[in-house]
């Protein structure tokens, strides 16, 4: 049965306080499709978003027998199928567990769980043994069916990125142990790695118990003293603790050529951002621009010169323009994919790690095809850290047609990421530190937001060209 809900949970942002169990879990899955207004949706969890090329392609088989086609990337590593029939949910489920995508029906919605997208790839800790064993956990206890959609669990390798996105429980890789966090806390404690995924476990195990009469959905949600107890009553049972801070700010992969030293490379000429004016949409890529009166985006030659292939790369990463895949796109990068290390990374912050290795001339070749089918290959692109919810059309719920404003607001990379939303609920808002840019009935209002807190907001009036300042201005504060 097609069910009615909110395409996500509330943010923390907007009214109306913590989120709690006064309903079901109204988190879509591939079981539970949502109704918008451009047809159902399926939301398929994605482990750590580590994809093999055969289930990249069952993805977009899915996404073309049932959908509209394409695949966008959520603020969790996840795919959301978008212009689903009513009638398709017996087919999706059955595509997507012959691939291997639905393990458990119980706990297709509790499988949320993001990974340091580099991991194993540029020097740090490789993570994949312990996130398999994690999911493999998850789906065999009979508990855990219980958590909401909204639950997150983490896997850091120990540079932060992932750690800084709030996770509900959060494994920090440390040498020969996992610093294991509860909630947004400042306190960790130190475990063995090989304890590590099944102390995730538990942890979220015992946070169902502690939100028995509070009805939270997450650690955040609980009220401060079952918080306290739940940390505490976890720290007894895991190992020393330890303060480590919680890191404000979350950093993706910067788009470009990685290698084992950590290193970062841009390929000569290959993803250069478009010229562009505020408040114009040139800089649409084809393959997502709404109607453009301007004619075909010019690109610019790259402000930086020229630099010579590296001698071999370990992973390329790429950003996704508002996290939308067509066809073409994906099926480009899958077989980029199959060519090389054999898997996709689909990342939290919407954009993708293609694992290799490569020689500096694939990798070349590779930044070269995936720019060209445009994609994000240089940190350059006025669309780095640019996010937005669907929108209008997609979505009853928006005021605006907040994609293709966020577009014609496009400008040089802003030291933050900004994020645009149709509605005060920020379906898909990123977390850290960000511009937060929400439509309103007398035209946008824009907001610093640092964790759970945001700056007193300034409002736009209906003016493109003030609005597309105000967010470049926005987007270039200082620390």
């Amino acid at each position: 049965m097609l069910a009615a809900m909110p395409d996500s949970a509330p943010s923390p942002l907007s009214a109306g306080g913590p989120a709690l169990r006064d309903g079901g879990d109204a988190c879509p899955g591939t079981l539970r499709l949502h109704r918008a207004d451009d047809g159902a949706l399926a939301r398929v969890r994605v482990p750590g978003g580590v994809l093999s090329a055969d289930r990249a392609e069952a993805l977009l088989a899915a996404a073309g027998r049932f959908g509209d086609g394409e695949l966008h990337l959520t603020s969790r590593g996840n795919v959301q199928l978008r212009g689903l029939g009513a009638e398709c949910g017996g087919g999706l489920a059955e595509l997507l567990a012959g691939a291997g995508l639905l393990p458990s029906a119980a706990h297709e919605r509790a499988r949320n769980i993001v990974a340091s997208p580099l991991a194993g790839l540029d020097g740090s800790p490789a993570l994949g043994e312990r996130l398999a064993e994690l999911d493999a956990l998850v789906c065999a206890s009979a508990a855990a069916a219980s958590l909401s959609g909204r639950f997150l669990f983490a896997l850091d390798d120990g540079r932060g990125d992932v750690d800084a996105l709030g996770a509900d429980v959060t494994l920090i890789a440390d040498g020969d142990a996992f610093l294991l966090r509860i909630g947004p806390g400042d306190e960790v404690f130190r475990i063995p790695a090989a304890e590590g995924p099944r102390a995730a476990l538990r942890a979220a195990e015992a946070f169902l118990r502690a939100a028995r009469d509070s009805g939270a959905w997450r650690v955040k949600d609980l009220p401060d003293p079952v918080r306290s107890e739940l940390v505490r009553a976890v720290g007894a049972a895991a190992g020393p603790a330890e303060h480590r801070p919680r890191p404000r700010t979350a950093k993706a992969p910067e788009p470009g050529t990685h290698g084992p030293g950590g290193t970062v490379e841009t390929m000569p000429g290959s993803g250069a951002a478009p010229e562009t004016t505020p408040g114009s949409t040139d800089a649409l890529p084809d393959a997502h621009r709404h109607a453009n009166p301007h004619g075909p985006a010019h690109t610019a030659a790259p402000d930086h010169p020229p630099q010579a292939p590296p001698a071999s790369a370990a992973a390329l990463a790429v950003d996704v323009p508002l996290g939308r895949l067509t066809p073409a796109q994906w099926r480009l990068l899958t077989a980029t994919a199959r060519r090389y290390g054999g898997e996709l990374r689909l990342t939290p912050w919407r954009g993708i790690v293609v694992p290799g290795p490569f020689t500096g001339a694939e990798a070349a070749d590779a930044l070269g095809a995936l720019a060209a089918a445009g994609l994000i290959t240089s940190p350059d692109s006025p669309w780095t850290g640019v996010g937005a919810c669907i929108g209008r059309p997609g979505c009853a719920k928006s005021l605006a047609d907040v994609r293709a404003e966020a577009g014609a607001a496009l400008g040089p990379a802003g030291r933050l990421p900004v994020y645009w939303s149709g509605c005060e609920r920020r379906c898909g808002h990123p977390h850290g530190e960000w511009i937060d840019v929400v439509a309103t009935p007398d035209g946008h209002r824009i907001s610093y937001v640092r964790g759970e807190r945001r700056d007193a907001p300034a409002t736009v009036r209906d003016d493109p060209a003030a609005l597309a300042a105000a967010v470049a201005a926005a987007r270039a504060r200082a620390l």
